[in-house]
């Protein structure tokens, strides 16, 4: 038996219809933490799943004792699951990984080993190869982490939510009151001392992606507007460049109709208007981002909110109910 004074470990994951292979990672990550010696806890969240996700849980519960779950009302997104989870760990590290199998549950040995003989806050797993992804997959990936990285000055080229954070990091990281989280960036952002193992990522275990363009943009939007406020800054620049050469080109046509040479310009007119028109629609899809942040700020609504939970180590096996607290709108404030 593993004794109490051995640092407790939470392994958080957020599940999205992850059922077909849901037994066959927990299988791996039991595995892999027994080899660490360690005393440890598993959280998933079933945010939302349309497949058999949180049945798969609830019979894993029964022979896993260790397991916790949180079932979301709906799917309120990644990046809110794992808020879900954090907010429950209690261990005196917390490693986050994704359910689909591209986080190897193999290498939680290396990082927890890591983290005990280096002392640094943050064990981060960073991927020397991307695996199987398309040509249009990998340059928007890499598009977004230098604009990000131009942008915020935060280093985040191969960075993944495959990570290791000690508690100190994790109760820094629970004093953050935003709603559009954006995870990586965040802890990157807090400037802990940090190690990177680099690790080669899988194949999917089953199942597909369900990372579509529009999910990836409107994370690297979330992204770029919370840790940077130069696109606003790029608005204001962009309108001193055109008001200056709005001012020269009118000090020439003034200087043209009084010498008597003015010509029709149609053409140089339309061209103005596009160009100028573009502007001020891109400045406003800016500044509307910007506001749309802090509208979602604003409204003080939940980052998520729980349905179910399992927690069989403490007698629990809390089902939505009018008495049960977990059932509650979840407030963070």
């Amino acid at each position: 038996m593993v004794s109490p004074t051995v640092p407790l470990i939470s392994v958080v994951i957020p599940l999205y219809n992850e059922g077909s292979h849901l037994r066959e990672l927990l299988s791996d990550l039991r595995e892999a933490l027994q080899q660490t010696e360690s005393r440890f806890e598993i959280i998933v969240i079933d945010d939302g799943s349309t497949d058999d996700t949180w049945a798969g849980i609830q019979d894993e519960a029964r022979t896993l004792p260790t397991l916790r779950g949180i079932r979301l009302s709906r799917n309120f997104g990644k990046e809110l699951a794992l808020c879900a989870g954090l907010e429950r760990a209690r261990g005196d590290a917390i490693v986050v990984m994704d359910g689909d199998g591209q986080h190897p549950p193999s290498l939680l040995p290396t990082m927890i080993g890591t983290w005990r003989t280096s002392g640094a806050d943050i064990v981060q797993a960073v991927k020397s190869k991307r695996g199987r992804e398309s040509v249009t997959s990998k340059a928007s990936a890499l598009l977004f982490y230098v604009i990000l990285n131009k942008l915020s000055g935060f280093e985040l080229k191969g960075a993944s939510d495959f990570k290791l954070i000690n508690r100190k990091v994790l109760d820094t990281w629970l004093a953050m009151r935003e709603r559009n989280v954006f995870f990586r960036g965040m802890t990157a952002w807090m400037g802990f001392s940090a190690i990177q193992i680099p690790f080669e990522v899988p194949a999917r275990r089953g199942g597909k992606s369900h990372w579509s363009y529009l999910t990836r943009a409107k994370l690297a939007l979330i992204g770029i507007t919370t840790f940077s406020s130069f696109p606003l800054h790029f608005v204001t620049f962009a309108g001193v460049v055109f008001f200056i050469f709005a001012v020269g080109l009118g000090i020439q046509t003034l200087y043209l109709k009084l010498a008597g040479r003015a010509f029709t310009g149609f053409a140089t007119v339309i061209l103005l208007e596009l160009i100028i028109g573009s502007l001020l629609m891109i400045s406003l899809g800016i500044i509307g981002e910007y506001l749309a942040r802090i509208y979602e700020e604003v409204k003080g609504r939940p980052r998520y909110i729980v349905s179910e939970t399992i927690d069989l180590a403490d007698g629990k096996d809390a089902a939505s109910s009018p008495g049960n607290p977990e059932a509650q709108l979840m407030r963070h404030d």
